[in-house]
């Protein structure tokens, strides 16, 4: 999948005026170099969506290629046409879960039945609408149509209040212990309109920061712990004393006791080193 870096800059000198604190993250950050892929068609870009829901992408992009794998014939990409004539157990074979079977079925019928609108037809429409359109199809929610219409059909004023990433961002970046909720975030990030999309990109890169940090920061407790912790020490081992030969009374039959076998006792209640 081909991607492209837009020019960013004015979303960026609008939102530094716009809002002092995000500003000060912006000149933390640095450029914005969010990328935006392509879109042959809806259908493809939700089923691979569906397909990556829950998984690292390197597992994901297995999975989407073993799919593809089952169309061969299918030069541009996976068709609604044809996955419709996969059984279950090729799906199911390929790593797909059930639920994610039965949520590209759905969309590819969808698709066949005109529900799902053509790329000409989004280009007319409102993000809302495009939201309200799609998450008709089973397994897709608010938060996929988002993250179509920020990162592949590049629509630059989306405001995903439900990320945690996003409320996650919004907290270490305006000081505050606790996450804001959706409706919080949504009227804050009125002053960024029309350029949310790129707020909540920098949103991100400051919830990463904080990560980060926090994982430094427990890697460094942890090696100090270790560093600074007296090291065993083992003591040597003493033999015990032996008691010395006695003689008897009578010289003629003087004999001397052997010493005993020096014994090393040990403690039963300790534990192994």
């Amino acid at each position: 999948m081909s991607t492209t870096t837009p020019d960013h800059s004015a979303a960026v000198r609008a939102l530094r005026k716009a809002d002092p604190v995000l500003a000060g993250l912006i000149r933390s950050v640095g450029s914005c170099t969010m990328e935006i892929g392509g879109v042959q068609s809806l259908f493809q870009a939700l089923s691979r969506a569906i397909v990556y829901q829950q998984l690292s992408g390197k597992a994901a992009a297995t999975i989407h290629g073993r799919v593809c794998a089952l169309f061969p014939k299918s030069a541009n990409g996976l068709k609604p046409e044809l996955l419709l004539t996969a059984s279950d157990e090729d799906l199911r074979g390929a790593g797909l879960s059930r639920a994610k079977t039965a949520a590209l079925r759905d969309l590819a019928q969808k698709s066949v039945d005109g529900e799902i609108p053509t790329m000409a037809a989004v280009r007319k429409m409102t993000d809302d609408e495009i939201v309200e359109n799609l998450i008709r199809v089973r397994g897709i929610g608010r938060w996929t149509v988002e993250m179509l219409l920020m990162f592949r059909l590049g629509r630059p004023d989306v405001l995903p209040a439900d990320d945690y990433g996003v409320r996650k961002g919004f907290a270490v970046t305006y000081g505050r212990r606790d996450l804001p909720t959706p409706k919080e975030l949504l009227r804050h990030g009125e002053k960024w309109a029309p350029w949310r999309t790129v707020a909540s990109w920098y949103l991100w890169r400051a919830a990463d920061k904080a990560t980060s940090e926090a994982k430094a920061a427990t890697a460094s407790k942890s090696a100090a712990q270790t560093t600074g912790k007296p090291k065993a020490t083992r003591k040597p081992a003493t033999k015990p004393a032996t008691k010395p030969a006695t003689k008897s009374a009578t010289k003629s039959t003087a004999k001397h006791t052997p010493a005993p076998k020096a014994v090393l006792k040990t403690n039963k209640g300790a534990k192994a080193s």
